[in-house]
């Protein structure tokens, strides 16, 4: 595609201020426009040698017209409207300068919108009448030659508009793969910035409850080392068991992310029936959990709300093991089919002081937009007393 037509309709393809270099198409192209000029005017001038009504002097001004009109062809890309309006007056007064005329017709066509076309094709067709009055055909009849004149005039410009609407075409086909690409590419990074956000999302919720479990042992161990060896058995016992419910919930965040709501085992994930053991494995590291379980049938719950209903009992009860070790922590848990399902997970303020536990703080911001994800809604905050509640609702229709 010549550099001159994508400058005009992809200015972003040029540099700025600066006309488009010259390809070697485009250089073959101006030679070969050059070339069909010359040979038109070449041939001009022999008829107009065998012309009785041409005398030699307008034969030889016509000749001396028609060269400045073929040398005028390189401008064509510079200038296309500037050489086509001024090849009308040329193709009055010069028959040789018809190759070069019918050539900056076409240009203009190709390179410049139609409202230009259609001036300069006007005038074009306009002058016709008065060039074959003022040097009739020596062969054919006036109103013969102005027909075939106007019908290759015609021709010249539907010609010219068609080559531009291809371009038109091809950069317009060459724009949307572009915007195509980009698409894709930010649809890709998107893609990977949620699954971030979904491993991070599900790291925390599963292992921070695992990992804490540990750290409590792990720090129980560390601080009483007289401890009675049924004790040590028994916390060592709790590390390695949370270790290795760490790993399968590991490999269950990795099946979740690859196929859903499964992982490759087949193991399902845990919805509100895995609620009794989650707080019993909280018990065993030694909290004190109440748990007032008023669903008579776990199993009917949706997946969804059950899921996230135990991810927020989860999480609460990582909280509260960390913030606000040794009180008693209460997990309540209603609702029914059209009711929706509410849990609410409450713990006292902690007596004495709390040593600081690092934390990121993502805990209950992630537990809101899961909630809202699923169509629900979670509030918390700090109750008067000093205690720490959390409440959610979760549609069950």
């Amino acid at each position: 595609m010549p550099s001159a037509v994508i400058h005009e309709f992809d200015p972003a393809a040029a540099r700025p201020g600066r006309r488009p270099k010259r390809t070697a198409r485009d250089w073959i192209v101006d030679f070969s426009c050059f070339l069909v000029a010359v040979f038109i005017g070449l041939v001009a001038a022999d008829a107009l040698g065998d012309n009785p009504r041409v005398s030699h002097t307008a034969a030889g001004i016509d000749q001396l017209l028609g060269a400045l009109a073929c040398a005028a062809v390189w401008l064509r890309r510079r200038w296309p409207v500037g050489l086509a309006v001024a090849t009308i007056p040329l193709s009055v007064l010069s028959d040789t300068a018809g190759g070069a005329c019918m050539i900056a017709v076409f240009t203009l066509a190709v390179h410049r919108p139609f409202r230009y076309v259609a001036w300069v094709g006007g005038l074009n067709i306009a002058v016709v009448p008065i060039t074959y009055r003022l040097r009739p055909d020596a062969d054919l009849p006036y109103v013969v030659t102005v027909v075939l004149a106007v019908l290759l005039i015609a021709g010249i410009v539907g010609w010219g508009l068609l080559v531009r609407a291809k371009r038109q075409l091809m950069l317009s086909l060459r724009d949307r793969a572009r915007r195509a690409e980009n698409e894709a590419r930010l649809r890709a990074e998107q893609a990977q910035r949620l699954a971030r956000e979904a491993i991070a999302r599900e790291m925390h919720d599963v292992l921070a409850h695992r990992l804490t479990l540990l750290s409590v042992h792990a720090g129980a161990l560390e601080f009483r080392p007289d401890a009675p060896q049924e004790e040590i058995a028994r916390a060592a016992g709790v590390i390695r068991e949370s270790a290795h419910e760490a790993l399968q919930d590991l490999r269950e965040i990795i099946g979740v992310l690859r196929a859903g709501d499964h992982d490759d085992s087949g193991r399902p994930q845990p919805t509100l029936a895995a609620l009794d053991t989650l707080v019993a494995e909280s018990r065993e590291a030694g909290m004190k959990v109440t748990l007032d379980h008023r669903v008579t049938d776990p199993a009917t719950v949706p997946a969804s709300a059950g899921r996230t209903a135990y991810r927020i009992a989860q999480e609460c009860l990582t909280n509260a093991r960390k913030h606000a070790p040794g009180t008693e922590v209460t997990v309540t848990v209603t609702g029914g089919p059209g009711d929706g399902l509410a849990v609410t997970v409450r713990n006292p303020a902690p007596e004495g002081e709390v040593p600081p536990v690092p934390g990121s703080g993502q805990g209950l911001i992630g537990l809101t937009e899961r909630a809202t994800l699923a169509g629900g809604r979670l509030s918390h905050g700090a109750e008067r007393d000093g205690g720490f509640r959390v409440e959610a609702w979760l549609p069950w229709g």
